[in-house]
């Protein structure tokens, strides 16, 4: 399939050296009270929409006006790789840099650019108050929230309102830990709300234009910036709870229909075949998310949900 690239890397040397002792990383103190804001760019190489948005905070000269705002580049290695030829292998270089936040991974003895700078990036997620993620799909498909199953996620996506479509993960992700459930922010007792948005296909310019609408409006959210009134009102919520994750086995794939995520399945009714096994709904109404692109053991397969409203 011919790939159209509406949305392309730009050069983020000029940014390289913020104000937070750690490369790619910047932070804006209002000097009043308020909380910490971390909105997070480029956690995969080609999910361009996060740059797009970051750098829109930095050439605005966007300022808390209370609080403190810290706008980071995370995955910058991988982004600099990248080539139209081969528009997804930029996504990592070695390790999923959103599957490595555990003490684990980041205590233990391997290494890769991905654990460097998740190593790098460490303090600057730990001292975050709330998240922002910006990521993008590989497919065409309508933007949705990811996140944990806090109540202060839900609350706290569902003021926001955009996008409608919220993916809660009840038990959290159970193929790694993503940089939304590092330390506290993965923790019931912690009050902080951590999110990821996908904000559409990577390619795409409105995946860009999402996203930056998103970081004002969680910005909003939590007063750092004021709410702009020509914002239109959010539509109807949507909510799918996580009922599993499949993980390639066999790399010999092959969805029963044609999928590019957000598809319905019948209980008991075939979505996937991994080699010899099968994976079939669990439940009436099962809608499928992400599902692999290539297959590849080990990574995910297909992400299956419920309908929760």
């Amino acid at each position: 399939m011919d790939q159209t690239f509406e949305l392309l890397p730009r050069d983020l040397k000029p940014y390289r050296d913020g104000n937070a002792g750690v490369p790619y990383v910047h932070r804006f103190e209002s000097g009043k009270p308020g909380p910490h804001v971390l909105v997070n760019a480029l956690t995969h190489g080609n999910e361009f929409c996060g740059m797009v948005a970051a750098t829109h905070l930095l050439d605005r000269g966007v300022r808390p006006k209370v609080g403190t705002l810290t706008v980071s580049f995370a995955n910058v290695e991988a982004y600099e790789s990248f080539d139209t030829n081969d528009p997804f292998k930029s996504r990592l270089l070695v390790h999923n840099l959103n599957r490595i936040w555990s003490s684990q991974w980041l205590d233990g003895g391997e290494d890769s650019p991905e654990l460097r700078r998740a190593r790098e990036l460490r303090p600057v997620v730990a001292a975050a108050d709330h998240i922002l993620d910006i990521h993008s799909t590989a497919q065409p498909v309508e933007p949705f929230w990811v996140y944990s199953g806090f109540e202060r996620n839900a609350r706290a996506a569902t003021a926001i309102g955009v996008p409608p479509v919220h993916l809660v993960m009840p038990g959290g992700m159970s193929t790694g830990t993503p940089l939304i459930e590092h330390g506290l922010h993965g923790k019931a007792s912690h009050d902080g709300v951590s999110l990821v948005v996908e904000c559409g296909q990577h390619f795409r310019r409105a995946s860009g234009e999402l996203a930056v609408e998103v970081t004002m409006r969680f910005l909003a959210h939590f007063g750092l910036v004021d709410a702009d009134p020509s914002w239109p009102a959010p539509q109807r919520q949507r909510r799918y709870e996580l009922l599993a994750t499949p993980v390639i086995k066999t790399g010999n794939v092959k969805f029963a229909r044609p999928v590019v995520g957000m598809e319905t399945f019948d209980k008991g009714e075939l979505i996937v075949t991994d080699g010899d096994e099968e994976v079939r709904a669990p439940v009436d109404g099962c809608t499928i998310f992400m599902p692999a692109r290539v297959h590849i053991p080990g990574r995910e397969l297909v992400y299956l949900t419920r309908p929760l409203d």
